[in-house]
């Protein structure tokens, strides 16, 4: 399982990544130093979410809080309502505490070791590993899921994922060179992104080829190997939409910690397995007695470890309830998930992907 000459891999990907690296941007130019701040915001945005879909999110961060200190010093609901739309919200208030930290421990400079960086608050091993290496050039390695892939063709490692993964990781670290360590990361995870691919790699347009035990074995499709699925549980509930005459409607915010911790949301009922809620039982959770309409629509959401189904149920108020009010063209500055606005969409006739009114 071990490569005869391991240390051949970095001068050929380093070569291949200069002809054909990404231009993303978070990046630095060629020969240019990297800003660290661009680096751990995109590192942390990345997490579980693509390229195509961090690039606005990335500039619009940059534009409003262009430093560390400026995101410190940002209100958390803000960071929260910015980030709506990218899931795995934990991630944005970790993000938030991290920054506080630099600017109010470190006087806004990152620490440029891995285990400096560790020490800060929502910073794993892998983004620790990651910045110090490419903002840094510190000796790292780095190692995501198109790590792995590459990693795992390249010695044809068939123990399935994720049990694999440590393995993955010793391997890795035998390529990770001394020179240029940060471009190397970055080599490894543009070759996964655009050569490597998990479906029909590329392989004749591959660096490495002539290295890769899985490409000369014929099985490089099916590396990394996979453990069966467990079926994702489904659970229900049902979302009031309660409006004032108006159009606001009312939100609340949901506790700090937890799934979607401190994101705003439609008041709804409890999330169970098993059977949906009908109408009558749901309304012991509704927000203000009221002339309640089930809809006939329902909003389907997946979440990493299970399948929701929420149905909608609304009604009009002209003795509105304390609480938070907003009218549809402000439910962008109250953080809600992609799955509330699913419900905005639903209910209110908004864009699921950010809160506009649809067009015509």
């Amino acid at each position: 399982m071990t490569l005869s000459h391991p240390r051949e891999i970095a001068p050929l990907l380093l070569d291949w990544y200069d002809r054909h690296r990404r231009d993303l941007p978070w990046r630095s130019g060629p020969g240019l130093p990297a800003d660290p701040y661009r680096v751990w915001l995109s590192e942390v945005m990345l997490q579980q979410t693509t390229v195509a879909t961090v690039g606005p999110y990335f500039a619009r961060f940059l534009a409003r809080w262009p430093t560390v200190k400026a995101l410190a010093a940002a209100p958390l609901d803000d960071v929260l309502a910015e980030w709506a739309g990218l899931g795995y919200y934990a991630r944005a208030r970790n993000l938030h505490a991290c920054a506080r930290a630099v600017a109010e421990v470190h006087d806004g400079v990152f620490p440029d070791t891995e285990d400096g960086l560790r020490d800060l608050p929502g910073i794993g091993a892998y983004t620790a590993a990651a910045v110090a290496a490419i903002a840094f050039d510190r000796v790292a390695t780095v190692v995501d899921g198109n790590v792995e892939r590459v990693v795992a063709r390249l010695f044809a490692v068939e123990e399935p994922m994720p049990g694999a993964k440590p393995r993955l990781k010793e391997l890795a670290a035998t390529l990770t060179p001394d020179r240029r360590p940060g471009d190397f990361a970055q080599a490894m995870m543009d070759l996964g992104a655009t050569v490597c691919v998990p479906r029909n790699p590329r392989c004749l347009a591959c660096p490495l080829r002539p290295h890769c035990r899985a490409s000369a074995m014929g099985i490089a499709e099916d590396l990394p190997a996979r453990s069966p699925k467990k079926a994702r549980p489904t659970r229900h509930g049902l979302a009031f939409v309660l409006a004032r005459p108006d159009g606001a409607a009312l939100i609340r915010r949901r506790p700090p910690e937890g799934l979607l911790g401190g994101m705003g949301e439609f008041p709804s009922t409890p999330w169970r397995e098993g059977l949906g809620w009908t109408l009558d039982e749901a309304l012991a959770h509704a927000p203000a007695p009221g002339d309640w309409t089930l809809l006939q629509s329902q909003v389907e959401h997946v979440f990493t470890h299970f399948r929701l189904l929420l149905a909608v149920a609304v009604a009009e108020t002209t003795s509105p309830p304390p609480g938070i009010w907003a009218r549809p063209a402000e439910l962008d500055d109250h953080a809600l998930p992609t799955v509330m606005r699913k419900v905005a969409a639903t209910a209110l006739g908004l864009s699921p992907k950010r809160g506009r009114p649809r067009k015509a």
